[in-house]
């Protein structure tokens, strides 16, 4: 594996039946990334009260561009799409582990 992280769900380490941290990798490693920077930057869940289209539209382009910072991911093929009010879709391109796309609900 290239890449290696910490198995992280609801803000909390998996562990395993010998109470050891899980471990993930590669593909599965890039997607908790994303995953954790979305959160943390919080430019997703200022689309939810906002009712300007074009002010929603310029926080998903900013999110996308932070997104593109990984050097994993194929610059231009992150795109994040709405699907309601607290739905978003996201995915991307990976360098090395094909396309990934997962969503996130608020």
């Amino acid at each position: 594996m290239d890449y290696i992280d910490l198995r992280i769900a609801n803000n909390d380490l998996i562990l395993d039946t010998g109470k050891e941290p899980t471990l993930l990798g590669d593909r599965d490693s890039i997607i908790q990334d994303t995953q954790h920077l979305i959160r943390d930057c919080g430019l997703l869940s200022a689309c939810i009260g906002e009712r300007d289209n074009a002010k929603v539209a310029l926080l998903m382009q900013r999110l996308e561009l932070k997104i593109e910072d990984d050097l994993r991911l194929v610059p231009g093929t992150i795109k994040i799409t709405r699907n309601g009010a607290e739905l978003f879709f996201i995915s991307a391109d990976t360098e090395k582990y094909g396309t990934f796309r997962f969503g996130v609900e608020l």
